[in-house]
């Protein structure tokens, strides 16, 4: 039985001739009697009236296309009802750190909005270590957040989604001067020590045998790079390419050696990883920071 064959015996009896059907559908007039043959043959009837001079459906032609019809209606209604099962409906709790909120988190929510009008996203801000227990805990359904590092909450699961650099950021008018000079001579503002890029920072700051002034410490990286714009100290932050671009006029040397790095994955717990939703929300960000970098590089 061929769903092509079916459509051609609906095009006959909307257009009234073999050519006019041929036409429709885009078959010579030779296949569509080929078709209408393969049909009579298949179901061991006659669908048309051939005496006259343009066919007439008998009796078993009217409930064969009744049914073909029927079934053909069916299979255009297939597409349309995988779309449905593939639309994101219900709620997400999201958790996210508050550079992911200031750098591709917006526009790709947007962009899923657009996709899945019936989506509602809840997002929730905080620090990494804050958000992977709120996580752990089934409060939160996924969150975007700095690679885990120890100790972390077990069970958690996570996928990479863009990296971001560390840089060291002072005042304008210390060109010139080293890590080490800057950390001995300014104020040092400090990502605040729960926080996992603060742990990273203080690491390789121990590794590089560096000691920094006492300062503050702020879990803000805007507020961090606010601080030292207005001339109050030096500090280390971990910065997107977009970020990069966006900054005051400031001293920045890279950080570490080689140049420390962090990842920016999507939690979610191990017992459950994968979801839907969590996969698109992760899609959608790495398209907005493809494409941020085209700019950048452009």
């Amino acid at each position: 039985m061929s769903l092509r064959a079916f459509r051609t015996l609906i095009a006959i009896a909307r257009h009234g001739t073999f050519a006019r059907a041929g036409e429709a559908v885009g078959l010579t007039q030779s296949a569509v009697s080929l078709h209408v043959k393969g049909l009579e043959e298949e179901f061991g009837v006659r669908l048309f009236d051939r005496s006259r001079r343009q066919p007439v459906l008998t009796e078993a032609g009217q409930v064969l296309l009744a049914r073909a019809e029927e079934l053909v209606a069916l299979h255009d209604r297939i597409p349309a009802a995988l779309s449905a099962e593939r639309a994101l409906t219900g709620r997400f709790r999201l958790g996210a750190i508050q550079t992911a909120l200031a750098g591709p988190l917006p526009d790709a929510l947007a962009t899923l909005r657009r996709a899945h009008p019936r989506l509602r996203v809840h997002v929730a801000s905080g620090m990494s270590a804050e958000l992977a227990r709120h996580v752990a805990a089934g409060e939160l359904d996924a969150a975007i957040v700095t690679e885990p590092v120890r100790p972390h909450p077990p069970d958690l699961a996570w996928a990479p989604l863009y990296e971001d650099r560390f840089w060291t950021l002072a005042p304008p008018g210390q060109e010139g001067r080293s890590l080490a000079e800057l950390l001995r001579d300014l104020p040092f503002i400090q990502f605040d020590a729960r926080a996992w890029a603060g742990r990273m920072i203080a690491r390789e700051l121990r590794r590089l045998g560096l000691e920094a002034r006492e300062g503050m410490a702020l879990d803000s990286q805007d507020a961090i790079v606010r601080m030292v714009a207005s001339g109050l100290g030096v500090a280390i932050a971990p910065l997107a390419e977009d970020a990069l671009a966006q900054l005051p006029p400031l001293l920045r040397l890279p950080f570490g050696e080689p140049q420390l790095h962090r990842r920016i994955v999507l939690l979610e717990r191990r017992d459950r990883p994968a979801q839907r939703v969590a996969e698109a929300i992760g899609e959608a960000v790495q398209r907005i920071m493809r494409e941020t970098q085209e700019r950048v590089d452009n």
